[in-house]
């Protein structure tokens, strides 16, 4: 059964989630915080109203001519409550509960005549908010009158739940007014990024830089490693048209000899004749053979550089000894004297094995090819004064004019006639890894004759580890 594809992210998506959430959680505070203030509102609106019903009837009282006990009218209108929601009690100094409910306690802190006093308490499971107004009555009669008014918090709590749902209602309309503008601004916003599409999708093997004066700030840290990577491939593309306009440089000679002595076998089939021409064809495959070994070893040296973890601390007081060991052979098939002088402590450099091995082929590939037989190599490692090494290979060999020094890094330059043939890269080579390792490249004569190529490395930071 085939599995659906995974949903694409959406940028749009994505915003008005991140401003929806946000919003929602606004609107949830703002309600808790709109019933506290109407609940505030509505408490100070009834407080108001209960001590002034308190303090109205307490007046009504004072100046009831029937000696403190209640008319009948005033009776009415302090039972009457067709909720069951008042609660009141009046009392005299001197002949106690005059009406209303006895468990309805006055205010316990003490006020002056006249001036309510508003507290909380509970009656029959209710909580309800009182006013105490106390009164002195003219004469004798009642003494001080107290009055005490009580409601519970119904109406205070449907009137903040009235204002909170007003005010929800006319918020959840401005916001949803609210997203939908920011909806329509993203959808708007995003539409100036259809001019680097377009441009995008115009090009066929375009790889020029792609930033321009229409890309918005927002999206030029993406634009800008677009281009970076626009450049590495055109530094790779530009390197395999290098590297097969080399190829086609350096293998069309050999190809063409090659050809040129299988056509002179097949013409002449004497036995003379056709060991000479496998000869000549022996030596020019070694030739092309080394030529495309060199093409490849120089494009992988022209290559960009790994990342900082493809390096490692190389211990060059170990490992140059045992190169130089693997040509011994080699030189001695060639009649050349090869040998190593270097020290014993660790010489540490930052780099790439396989690098540093064709680097120290090539130089001794060199030096062999134009020393001669008979001549002399010495390998040195030598450590250096500010913490890195250098890396020298000398020969006894005829040297090169001062002129030309300059030049045998060049691909296909090579000095005069030598004893064997070559493709002028090896050089070349050494100087791109070493490029890559940082390294100088430094080449003299030497008394009284011969030539000196010293690879002089950059000390390496204590805060790069050594491999196990």
């Amino acid at each position: 059964m085939k599995r659906p594809a995974p949903m694409r992210p959406s940028l749009r998506r994505r915003l008005l989630v991140f401003l929806l959430i946000p919003m929602a959680t606004l609107l949830l505070l703002d309600a808790l915080l709109s019933y506290g203030v109407a609940l505030a509102y509505a408490n100070r609106v009834h407080d108001r109203d209960l001590a002034d019903d308190a303090r109205t009837l307490a007046k009504l009282l004072q100046n009831n001519p029937l000696g403190g006990r209640l008319s009948r009218q005033a009776r009415f209108l302090l039972e009457y409550d067709p909720d069951g929601r008042s609660y009141f009690s009046v009392r005299s100094s001197s002949q106690g509960l005059l009406a209303g409910d006895d468990r309805l306690a006055a205010s316990p802190t003490p006020t002056a005549a006249g001036l309510p006093a508003l507290y909380d308490t509970r009656l029959d499971g209710h909580a309800l908010r009182a006013a105490t107004v106390r009164e002195d009555m003219p004469g004798d009669a009642a003494g001080q009158l107290t009055v005490t008014v009580a409601e519970t918090l119904h109406d205070r709590r449907e009137q903040a739940r009235e204002i909170l749902l007003l005010a929800v209602v006319m918020q959840t309309l401005l916001i949803v007014c609210l997203l939908s503008l920011v909806w329509f601004g993203v959808r708007r916003g995003l539409r100036v990024l259809d001019p680097l599409t377009a441009r995008l999708a115009a090009r066929s093997n375009e790889l020029t830089p792609i930033d321009g004066p229409d890309v918005p700030q927002e999206i030029q840290p993406l634009t800008r490693t677009i281009d970076a990577l626009f450049g590495r491939l055109r530094d790779m593309l530009a390197l395999h048209d290098r590297f097969i306009a080399d190829a086609a440089h350096q293998l069309r000679t050999p190809l063409a000899g090659l050809s040129l002595h299988a056509d002179r076998a097949l013409a002449d089939p004497s036995p003379a004749n056709q060991a000479d021409a496998l000869a000549h064809i022996q030596r020019l495959t070694r030739r092309a053979g080394r030529t495309a070994s060199q093409l490849l070893a120089l494009t992988r040296a022209q290559a960009p550089p790994p990342e900082q973890g493809g390096q490692q601390r190389i211990d060059l007081a170990r490992r140059v000894p045992e190169m130089v060991a693997q040509r011994v052979h080699e030189a001695i098939r060639a009649g050349i004297d090869l040998g190593y002088e270097g020290g014993t402590p660790p010489l540490w450099v930052l780099g790439e094995p396989a690098g540093v091995q064709d680097l120290l082929d090539n130089l001794i590939d060199n030096a062999v090819h134009y020393a001669g037989r008979g001549s002399e190599i010495t390998v040195r490692l030598r450590a250096r004064d500010d913490g890195g090494a250098s890396l020298l290979v000398e020969d006894n060999g005829p040297g090169v004019p001062p002129d030309l020094l300059p030049r045998l890094s060049e691909r296909f330059f090579r000095v005069g006639a030598s004893a064997e043939p070559g493709s002028g890269l090896g050089l070349a080579i050494v100087q791109h890894i070493a490029g890559r390792h940082g390294a100088e490249l430094v080449f003299r004569n030497i008394e009284p004759h011969g030539l000196q190529v010293s690879v002089h490395f950059p000390p390496v930071s204590h805060a790069v580890d050594a491999p196990p």
